[in-house]
């Protein structure tokens, strides 16, 4: 964006060195939002709309990283992670209660697409820039290695499980074991956030080593972080509302295309995770990949660990229909991502020929989905 600051001078410099842009975006996205719920389907209307959704990621980027600064790691991940997870839960359900029975395999396709970006997109696209501008870089084993396994337990009994139980059939869970599932998801993801953030915080920190300009930037003021935090999830609604305005147009061009519908939870997850995605290939930039982890991992298991209790308790008390289970192919790239990023995260250093194999993965995923 013309007349952005480093977050690192915005953040010595106090309330007035925030570019106004910064200041400004969220508020006109919010209003173009609210135009095109008003007035739906006007093409200009709909350019505008998607050109704000860019900005309002920027924007929510550049507040995040402000509070980031406040609050310290591995709480300002944490901060994002939650914030986008939350509002793409609501997203998820509206959508549900508005589609019905069409719609019943939205969660699944939207928290596979999610995690497989996640696991392969940004943290593939994170080791790639982070190698070739750095060589090797190092982040914490313990934080990493505990996140994956949150991961695969988390995702395996969402996604997994539900094709290959018997007391109901295709891939759904009965209302008993929907409710085991999503018990345990919240449990699981409880225990993860009281692991990074209390107990073993140290385990998710940067490990000793050189250190950025942001580092040593004196942190904002209370009432700046403040601020950010508002405009921060300002952005964020509007980033998530845009999406789904914007949706209607993505489904028209999937089915025009002939693509198959798993397409549209894709697009809808690639859109929500942008701040994300932006936020933690900046910092693999600064060479800070604990903090790219922090993101990604965070957000995949946010992802699940929150979006199946809440359809799961949509499903029971809405009767809405619910399908989890993924197919083989999706479970054999599944398998595919987590043994690769068990693989990568082996050692404690990473370089770019681990990018170029989540990246590759990634490729098989967008390309299988399009093909399958």
């Amino acid at each position: 964006m013309p007349g952005r600051l480093p977050v690192s001078q915005a953040m010595g410099q106090g309330e007035d060195a925030v570019p106004r842009w910064a200041l400004i975006v969220p508020w006109v996205a919010l209003v173009l939002l609210v135009a095109a719920l008003v007035w739906p389907g006007v093409t200009p209307l709909l350019l505008l709309c998607a050109a704000a959704l860019i900005a309002a990621v920027q924007a929510a980027v550049y507040h995040a990283e402000l509070v980031a600064h406040r609050v310290g790691e591995p709480f300002g991940t944490l901060v994002l992670a939650l914030a986008v997870t939350v509002i793409e839960v609501a997203l998820i359900v509206s959508v549900m209660l508005t589609g019905g029975p069409d719609k019943a395999a939205l969660a699944r396709d939207t928290i596979y697409a999610a995690v497989m970006i996640i696991c392969n997109g940004v943290v593939g696209l994170c080791l790639l820039v982070g190698g070739l501008r750095h060589g090797e870089q190092a982040y914490r084993i313990e934080g990493a290695s505990s996140s994956l396994a949150a991961l695969v337990a988390l995702a395996t009994l969402s996604l997994v499980l539900p094709s290959f139980t018997t007391s109901s059939p295709g891939a759904t869970y009965t209302v008993s074991q929907l409710v085991f599932a999503a018990v345990m998801s919240l449990a699981l993801w409880a225990v993860f956030v009281f692991v990074q953030t209390v107990r073993h915080r140290d385990f998710f920190l940067r490990p000793a080593g050189p250190t950025d300009e942001e580092a040593h930037a004196p942190p904002p003021s209370n009432a700046l972080a403040a601020a950010s935090f508002g405009l921060l999830m300002l952005a964020l609604v509007a980033v998530v509302g845009l999406a789904k305005v914007l949706s209607p147009s993505i489904e028209a061009a999937v089915a025009a295309s002939g693509a198959p519908k798993t397409v549209i939870g894709i697009s809808i997850a690639l859109l929500v995770l942008l701040p994300e995605t932006i936020a933690a290939v900046r910092a693999a930039h600064m060479n800070r990949l604990q903090t790219s982890f922090n993101l990604a991992y965070g957000s995949a298991l946010a992802s699940i660990g929150l979006t199946i209790p809440v359809v799961a308790a949509a499903s029971v008390w809405m009767g809405l229909p619910l399908v989890l289970g993924l197919d083989a192919k999706d479970v054999v790239l599944l398998t595919l991502t987590f043994v690769v990023s068990a693989i990568t995260l082996t050692y404690g250093r990473t370089h770019m020929m681990h990018g170029a194999v989540h990246l590759v993965i990634f490729a098989a995923f967008a390309f299988l989905a399009l093909v399958p």
